[in-house]
């Protein structure tokens, strides 16, 4: 089989091109090439598929195999991935309301639906960035899901190890629970993430994420994820946090998101009520995988 190793801001996958090849047992398969000491160390595995409802189709595997509707920073990859292979893309400009432009588009098909890009193209005829119409943010409780009433699920009080927090809950295609405080280097992330992914509020486990404002135009994060553990960045995560810092009055629409692998910039447009995401997207390496 072959595959390619691509990230965004160190958010890594393995990449397979279904338009030429079949993965029978994907779910199998993204818990042993995404092993870091005896596969080729993943935060998951996504499918490149072919779509009858845009240019192609992303699926998700994380590292436990199991499958994700949506993941910001791999449908960067997936787009960057697209164009360079003739997989497909448009000519038609796709511009963030109010403001930039990119000179292509895509469609990408999505478990959260069909979602749409813009890519921008350097003089080599390579992605260098994509932005991403992450679509509009979900806040009904039972929609996100977790297991609390009311309209939305803002700064509402949950016990983790014997400690009550605060927090706000953003579904973007996937779930999201927003913690926020004034220290991050006191968060003991591989030991507070995992109870809050299991935790009884929410049925399909939950993204976990902590974050410092550092100014109404800046925020800076980490990330639990489900299924993969902490990692370098979550797109998605970021696109919730954003959300969550305007919920909460903490920040303003445009924003820039520091995650450890690098900076994402956020706008949650209140034209349309979608969180536009533009960040980079890096292909590492390719490579054969035994069948």
């Amino acid at each position: 089989m072959q595959f390619t190793k691509m990230h965004g801001l160190g958010n890594d996958y393995v990449y397979v091109n279904c338009f030429e090849q079949m993965v029978r047992d994907p779910a199998s398969l993204a818990t042993i090439i995404s092993d870091r000491h005896r596969g080729i160390g993943a935060d998951g595995l996504i499918l490149i598929c072919p779509s009858t409802a845009a240019d192609v189709k992303m699926r998700i595997f994380n590292a436990d195999g199991s499958e994700a509707q949506m993941c910001g920073n791999g449908i960067r990859c997936v787009a960057k991935y697209a164009y360079e292979h003739s997989l497909g893309s448009s000519r038609k400009v796709f511009s963030v309301p109010g403001g930039d432009s990119f000179p292509v588009s895509m469609r990408v098909e999505t478990g959260r639906g069909v979602l749409t890009l813009g890519l921008q193209i350097d003089g080599k005829n390579k992605v260098q960035s994509v932005c991403v119409n992450m679509g509009q943010p979900i806040l009904e409780p039972a929609r996100i899901p977790v297991a609390l009433e009311g309209e939305s699920v803002i700064e509402a009080a949950i016990d983790v190890k014997n400690q009550r927090m605060l927090m706000t809950c953003v579904s973007m295609g996937n779930p999201h629970a927003v913690f926020f405080t004034e220290d991050l280097s006191a968060i003991e992330l591989e030991k507070i993430g995992p109870v809050i992914e299991h935790h009884e509020l929410f049925p399909q486990r939950v993204n976990a994420h902590f974050v410092r404002i550092d100014s109404p135009q800046q925020f800076t994060m980490i990330t639990w994820e489900r299924g993969s553990g902490a990692t370098l960045a979550c797109g998605t995560g970021a696109c919730a946090c954003c959300v969550a810092a305007v919920l909460t009055n903490r920040c303003g629409r445009a924003v820039t998101a520091n995650l450890p692998g690098g900076a994402l910039q956020l706008n949650w447009s209140q034209q349309d009520n979608c969180v536009y995401m533009t960040g980079p997207a890096t292909e590492v390496f390719t490579g054969t995988w035994p069948d």
